[in-house]
């Protein structure tokens, strides 16, 4: 597997950029990404309906970049079998106990570090041959795995869930989160600041990179400042769309008076 420079970014207490990938799967978006200075995207399978065949593909084209996929569950049919097809990260939603941030780990680890089925020569691997032990080591280091906190359950739990060995993430789900303590996309109410500094307090304990998706450079400054390490600059759909419309704002204004 090849170098996980995200990964190595994070542990040594860097910052990664990059961003998440809802709506346009075509050949060219992996690289139109790599092209804008991102270090990874986010392939999302929990609300856009994509399969996994459709994550083979994306992460077949995704040259230049950390290629992750978000998948639906905790369920290791998902979780090991989008690492079979390429992917070097997983993004995990809802993560609620160390019980279950304990079976991610397992999922995607080989052993001994984990139970990851084994297949080799297929395109995790570049259909390469070579020596088993070492490809497996590989894997195990260079796969990044992201537990979202995203309920308050996951908040009251934060500790537990970055103390677990393999875990390298724990990225905050914020509108889930304000739904589940009851605030719906209330980010300036002081139960969802509490949770947010509880996640950040739990990554610095145990060493690991707090991350979050924003949706403007100044709000991605904020979280900065706060100490995400870890950010995703918003999704293509939303990006495209505003790009759009302040381009056909702009024309409409420059239009010619009529009469």
């Amino acid at each position: 597997m090849r170098e996980n420079k995200v990964k190595r970014t994070l542990y040594q207490g860097g910052v990664s950029l990059g961003t998440m990938v809802f709506e346009f799967n075509t050949t060219g978006i992996a690289r139109l990404t790599a092209a804008a200075g991102a270090d990874f995207a986010v392939f999302d399978m929990e609300h856009t309906g994509w399969s996994v065949e459709t994550i083979r593909a994306l992460m077949s084209t995704s040259q230049g970049l950390v290629p992750m996929a978000r998948v639906p569950a905790t369920e290791y049919h998902f979780l090991a079998r989008v690492l079979d097809v390429g992917a070097m990260g997983l993004m995990v939603p809802m993560v609620q106990t160390a019980g279950q941030a304990r079976l991610i780990v397992q999922s995607a680890k080989y052993p001994p570090a984990g139970r990851r089925g084994a297949a080799f020569g297929v395109a995790h691997d570049d259909y390469l041959d070579g020596d088993v032990t070492a490809k497996m080591r590989s894997a195990n280091e260079e796969t990044l795995l992201i537990a979202q906190i995203e309920t308050a359950q996951g908040v009251e739990n934060a500790d537990e869930i970055a103390a677990v060995d393999g875990i390298d993430c724990l990225w905050i789900g914020h509108f889930d989160l304000t739904n589940s303590l009851g605030i719906p996309a209330q980010f300036t109410h002081p139960d969802y600041r509490r949770a947010v500094d509880r996640v950040l307090d739990a990554c610095r304990r145990h060493g690991k990179a707090p991350g979050f998706m924003v949706a403007s450079p100044d709000e991605g400054r904020s979280a900065l400042t706060q100490g995400f390490r870890c950010l995703a600059y918003w999704g293509d759909l939303w990006l495209y769309r505003q790009a759009l419309s302040e381009g056909i704002r702009a024309l409409r204004t420059s239009l010619p008076a009529h009469g």
